[in-house]
């Protein structure tokens, strides 16, 4: 298994708030070492866990303004997703993109939502952009959207576990089983694994006073630890992260939030690919 990753834990309460415009800068300026190659980045996890507000969060904090790409639902239980969808980012000229893609995907449900091989599938690039996921039934090597010869950019680099605060020591057995298997799947291929925990506000409601205080709570440390057992994804790979949501105007601190965890993301990316390109090279 290939993880290299700094604790978020040291890193956020050791972060320097006020440097966030040089955290930006990386994030922006980030340019893989293999030419031609971009980060893929799949996101998965219950329904509803805001994987699709994450994507338009971090566009947003890209962007400096509030920013919508990823369709997203306010009132629905089910997931909300239901193609396979690679989103880019655009830099300021809106011909050039940054050389890291999201990919959205159904989310995991106890019953219904999306199959747990069609992800291992996505993982080795097999699932082509617009297949549309069925519950009732899996996806096959007879589908058109299926990729017979996936290269290095259609595979996974980097798969994010997104999870909401709020209901984490609720989640379903089979859910949680679901995400160790798909976990399992992931680090035979030796992609790096990291979690984002969302709506952290919502079972913390004083941190919207001051998110910088985010791991001074023991309550959130304590959904972050239950969620770490459940699963086996170590603390320092789980992200506290607040999406942008119902705001009107950028936050810097929920700026900083989001822009820690892309950092790692994006170093787990980048060295999955080198690790990969030293193996076969």
């Amino acid at each position: 298994m290939y993880h290299v990753f700094v604790s978020s834990q040291q890193t956020l309460e050791g972060m320097n708030w006020r440097d966030k415009q040089s955290v930006l800068q990386y994030v922006k300026n980030y340019k893989p070492h293999v030419e031609g190659q971009h980060i893929r980045i799949l996101l998965h996890g219950p329904a509803g866990a805001g994987k699709s507000s994450f994507i338009n969060s971090v566009q947003s904090v890209l962007r400096d303004r509030m920013y919508t790409q990823a369709l997203e639902d306010n009132i629905g239980y089910d997931s909300f997703t239901k193609k396979y969808t690679t989103y880019k980012i655009p830099k300021e000229d809106p011909q050039s993109f940054y050389p890291f893609v999201f990919n959205d995907i159904m989310g995991l449900e106890p019953i219904k939502g999306v199959h747990v091989d069609d992800i291992k599938l996505a993982l080795k690039g097999r699932v082509m952009d617009g297949y549309r996921f069925n519950p009732e039934s899996k996806f096959s090597e007879d589908d058109q959207f299926y990729n017979n010869s996936p290269d290095d950019n259609d595979k996974v680099h980097v798969l994010v576990c997104v999870v909401p605060a709020s209901t984490v020591s609720q989640m379903n057995d089979k859910t949680v089983q679901k995400i160790r298997d798909i976990r399992m799947e992931a680090s035979a291929l030796d992609i790096p694994q990291v979690a984002i925990v969302t709506k952290i506000d919502e079972v913390c409601p004083e941190i919207t006073n001051n998110f910088q205080n985010v791991y001074k709570f023991e309550y959130m440390k304590e959904k972050m630890q239950q969620f770490s057992a459940g699963v086996g994804i170590p603390m320092k790979s789980i992200f506290p992260v607040k999406n942008y949501h119902d705001e009107i105007n950028l936050n810097s601190d929920i700026d900083s939030l989001i822009l820690s965890a892309m950092t790692h993301i994006i170093t787990a990316g980048e060295d999955h690919v080198n690790f990969k390109k030293n193996q076969s090279g």
